[in-house]
């Protein structure tokens, strides 16, 4: 689609919904009503795009017509993957609509195998892939007598699939699913494997990396706009916060948001600006141009350095659906995604609309 408008152009967000959703979509009723507002104040034509497996041809005619389309979608939603999603997101991509992040991207960037890519980088940890049940039962277990490890499916959010274990001694194993309340259980070993055996299924794997012991220090989450830091949001209690024995998890505690002039997070945010985000994506092989418009990263703070200098670890990069966000990252999107879409107009692309591919 030629853009030859003054306005900045003609822009989606998409997000999950069943047919009433799409129907009766209002943006001003949306979880998203802050940034439909900012668009528009900034002179984009703004729509919501509802989406659902079963309708997606509709929602691909629509995105065909659009100028870029800003994505929030969970790598699982409802017991679906993004699969069918993604097909139709490299579709449109590849007829010049601007996708906030490239399916390519998010397999790159936002699953969990990005721990094992960058364990020899200054933020990186001792992690590693397990393939099969058999690795689970041999090598897991060999890891497990220098401490407690956290093993992580593939590709999840809201801590599904992501377990805490820790060898107790006489056999014996602590085992904690990041699933919110959810109680750390004693098996042997035998157990544990046949608990985490579904995760394999099918081909699928898990990342093993080790147990960060200053995650009771919180977790700081820096939210990104391209390559520059936009906000933070700090949690003191996380999913996986230790407990004594025979106590309940606590609950999660809130993630407080702050701009990115946080002083408490300027050490993390020279870091990340002026070499860690250039440094993570030439390690996955994403380019300057593929960058996600709108992304976070989530660290602990690791063993500090000798000397004392802070050490941080990356645990995990969100980039399919970063919501929330702190309010600081609003301004930041809609002036980067004016620029790529300057940036993508100047080269035109052809106008193109086709019945859209049925998800099967």
């Amino acid at each position: 689609m030629v853009t030859t408008r003054q306005t900045p152009g003609r822009i989606a967000l998409l997000y999950p919904g069943d047919r009433e959703a799409r129907n009766r979509a209002d943006p001003d009723a949306s979880r998203f009503a802050s940034l439909f507002r900012a668009f528009a104040a900034a002179g984009f034509a703004v729509e919501p795009a509802v989406y659902h497996d079963d309708f997606a041809p509709e929602v691909q005619r629509q995105l065909e017509q659009v100028d870029a389309v800003l994505v929030w979608h969970n790598p699982i939603e409802g017991g679906r993957t993004r699969r069918c999603l993604d097909e139709m997101l490299g579709t449109v991509a590849a007829r010049g609509v601007l996708v906030s992040t490239h399916p390519d991207t998010v397999l790159r960037l936002g699953t969990k195998d990005v721990l094992i890519d960058v364990r020899d980088l200054p933020f990186g940890s001792d992690a590693h892939r397990v393939t099969s049940v058999h690795e689970l039962a041999t090598e897991v277990r060999a890891r497990l007598e220098r401490g407690p490890r956290v093993l992580k499916q593939h590709r999840g959010h809201s801590g599904i699939g992501v377990w805490r274990l820790e060898r107790l001694g006489d056999g014996r194993y602590a085992m904690r699913h990041a699933q919110r309340g959810a109680p750390e259980e004693v098996f042997d070993y035998p157990a544990v494997v046949a608990r985490l055996r579904p995760y394999f299924d099918g081909g699928g794997h898990m990342v093993d990396q080790a147990w960060q012991p200053r995650m009771v220090e919180g977790m700081t989450r820096a939210y990104l706009v391209r390559d520059r830091v936009a906000g933070f949001g700090h949690q003191a209690v996380n999913a996986l916060f230790p407990v004594s024995p025979g106590e309940p998890a606590p609950p999660p505690g809130p993630r407080l948001y702050s701009g990115a002039d946080d002083p408490r997070f300027q050490d993390l945010r020279r870091r990340l600006e002026s070499g860690w985000i250039r440094l993570l994506c030439a390690r996955v092989g994403v380019d300057a141009a593929r960058i996600p418009l709108l992304w976070d990263v989530d660290f602990f703070p690791g063993e500090r350095a000798p000397g004392g200098e802070e050490r941080y670890v990356l645990c995990e990069i969100n980039v399919s659906s970063v919501s929330p966000f702190p309010e600081s990252a609003i301004e930041p999107l809609v002036e980067a995604t004016r620029d790529a879409l300057q940036t993508s107009i100047a080269s035109s692309r052809p106008h193109a609309t086709s019945a859209g591919r049925r998800c099967r």
